[in-house]
């Protein structure tokens, strides 16, 4: 059976496809910064590695929800875009061919004397003698706008996976936070028209960007909702109305981008016997959750001190396949050497 979902962008992520259980010496399940930094250095330290994840794309977080954003705090890069990193991520682990299995939700965990068995929602099965959750948030779905979800895929989305798409159109941006601003700004001067709508007067996006949009060429319109979404086949006008006043005027718009946030959980890792703090996995100074073969890092983990940034995770990672080296082989050791001793 199909277990395995192919990468739909520019990323050269291999199909992985089990016809009946991948065995691996590990299994990664997320396939985010983290996780892919995970195989590559898995893949170093000798194993074979498989990659679980229930989005469709690699890249986690950063490919869903800013692509195109500009991030500033990873090692080595005075300023990188989000998807050319995932796609580096994606190069650099691709020296071990790791299995990518995509679409995929982990569910359930059965332990045996030497291995865990991982089933996931969609039927796909993972035999693996060590696990590392790099889970990022677990699962999140985004915050839907109230009204016009029929236009959803059709001009209306939640996240911006190419900003080319909407060179010359009419664009009308929903939400007050950082992604919303976010968008706005990325937006402004290629987009014809950028409109901003926050349905309050105060924002919580980091202020500099909210500087940076007022003093573009982008509207921002506060106390301003949504109410109606016009449009045959796709959108192609919005009507809006002030919150406090009741008035309303429509304007055309080719695309809407809801900004709105997400919701997350762990969902069925919550039935796997970690310890959970506040959504998320404690975790050893190892990187072990306590249960047998199951290490976690990134996002998802905490410890007293934790911070989290990408650059965090990178080392938590590193720190949770070199401790599971041992588990993985009795022989190994779990200080690797350094890379550059040749």
């Amino acid at each position: 059976m199909d277990t395995g979902t192919q990468a739909t962008s520019d990323r050269a992520v291999p199909e992985g496809v089990a016809d009946d259980v991948t065995e691996v010496d590990m299994l990664i399940v997320g396939a985010g910064p983290a996780g892919l930094f995970g195989a590559y250095y898995a893949g170093f330290r000798g194993m074979k590695v498989a990659l679980m994840d229930s989005l469709p794309e690699a890249g986690g977080q950063v490919t869903a929800m800013y692509p195109e954003k500009m991030i500033y705090d990873i090692a080595g890069f005075p300023a990188v875009r989000g998807r050319d990193l995932v796609n580096a991520l994606v190069e650099q682990a691709s020296v071990f061919s790791p299995t990518y299995l995509l679409g995929q939700q982990a569910a359930e965990v059965t332990h045996t004397d030497d291995s865990v068995l991982v089933t996931s929602a969609q039927g796909g099965r993972v035999r693996a003698k060590v696990i590392v959750i790099t889970g990022g948030l677990g699962t999140f779905t985004p915050r839907p706008l109230p009204i016009g979800t029929d236009y959803l895929g059709r001009g209306l989305v939640y996240f911006v996976p190419s900003l080319d798409a909407y060179a010359g159109q009419d664009v009308v941006v929903v939400g007050g936070g950082d992604s919303a601003f976010d968008w706005a700004l990325a937006l402004d001067g290629l987009a014809r028209s950028v409109t901003l709508v926050h349905r309050r007067d105060r924002f919580r996006a980091h202020e500099h960007t909210v500087s940076r949009v007022l003093a573009g060429s982008a509207e921002v319109l506060t106390f301003t909702e949504v109410a109606t979404i016009h449009g045959t086949e796709k959108v192609e006008k919005v009507e809006l109305v002030h919150a406090k006043t009741g008035d309303r005027h429509v304007r055309p718009a080719d695309a809407i981008v809801a900004a709105l946030g997400f919701t997350a959980d762990l969902g069925p890792l919550t039935r796997w016997g970690l310890t959970i703090d506040k959504r998320h996995i404690v975790v050893d100074s190892t990187m072990s959750t306590g249960v047998e073969r199951i290490f976690a890092a990134g996002d998802i983990v905490e410890y007293p001190g934790k911070i989290r940034l990408i650059a965090t995770g990178f080392g938590e990672v590193a720190t949770a396949v070199n401790n599971a080296a041992p588990v993985v082989d009795p022989a190994a050791k779990v200080f690797p050497g350094h890379s550059s001793e040749g």
